[in-house]
């Protein structure tokens, strides 16, 4: 992506859900950068508004909106796509960014409350953006429907059994709508692409400013993590449709 803009997300209508934390504040500033219109949720309207602000500042002439939404109603999910979409008269990305973590020392210790909550935040939001945004996307000639994921989806460690299991079935749920989009695209392939981009975890400047002798082995930045996102809109959509993309190693 060049700095000016000139490339896939130039004018691409993009809603990024659970914006205003470390990572969807970069992902908001990148996104911004390259030339799109960014629609920005959280639950928090106060930090939310922070976000919108930064990234308005930093690129001065980008329209970034932001709406506070609660993306545990379905019926508030679709209201807030199909406003984007009339608004915009477009719709070219949902980046699910809407996060949370509850572990425990041991698996015997594990807490059922946990999962109740990481059902919620992990699962939950998924399924409703995914059945919200999915009929747009669609009618872009460039959507896509990112899922932020974890290498623990993959190997889960006894003490995150919630936080594994509630990431895995948000990938699941994620892969069944990469299908439901390659059979819209028929024989020619799909138009609209589902992917999965799998951290380890995420490290931004605070963290590092708190802990400066902490290594943050294997994490990845935010910001590389925002430049990922915008990447996915240069690749065609059968390329990345349905796929794990890791930016850490594969376990």
């Amino acid at each position: 992506m060049n700095a000016n803009g000139n490339g896939a997300l130039e004018g691409a209508v993009i809603a990024v859900a659970g914006a205003a934390g470390p990572a969807g504040r970069a992902t908001l500033l990148r996104l911004a950068e390259a030339g799109a219109i960014v629609v920005a949720s959280d639950a928090d309207p106060t930090r939310l508004a922070e976000a919108v602000d930064a990234a308005r500042y930093a690129h001065g002439g980008a329209t970034v909106t932001g709406d506070t939404v609660d993306l545990l109603d379905l019926a508030a999910a679709r209201a807030w796509a199909d406003k984007t979409e009339k608004e915009f008269g477009r719709i070219d990305g949902l980046v699910h960014l809407v996060g949370g973590w509850r572990g425990s020392a041991t698996f015997a210790e594990t807490d059922l409350a946990d999962w109740d909550l990481l059902e919620k935040l992990l699962i939950r939001t998924v399924q409703h953006t995914s059945l919200a945004f999915q009929a747009g996307l669609q009618r872009s000639d460039r959507g896509r429907y990112l899922l932020i994921s974890a290498a623990g989806a993959s190997k889960p460690t006894e003490g995150n059994a919630a936080y594994s299991a509630s990431k895995a079935a948000a990938e699941a749920w994620t892969l069944a709508l990469a299908d439901a989009f390659r059979k819209a695209g028929g024989d020619e392939g799909p138009k609209t692409a589902a992917a999965i981009l799998i951290v380890k975890a995420l490290v931004h400047d605070a963290m590092r400013a708190e802990r400066p002798n902490a290594k943050f082995a294997g994490f990845t930045d935010v910001k590389e993590l925002a430049d990922a996102i915008a990447g996915v809109w240069e690749r065609p959509a059968p390329e990345v449709n349905g796929k794990r993309l890791w930016l850490t190693p594969q376990p």
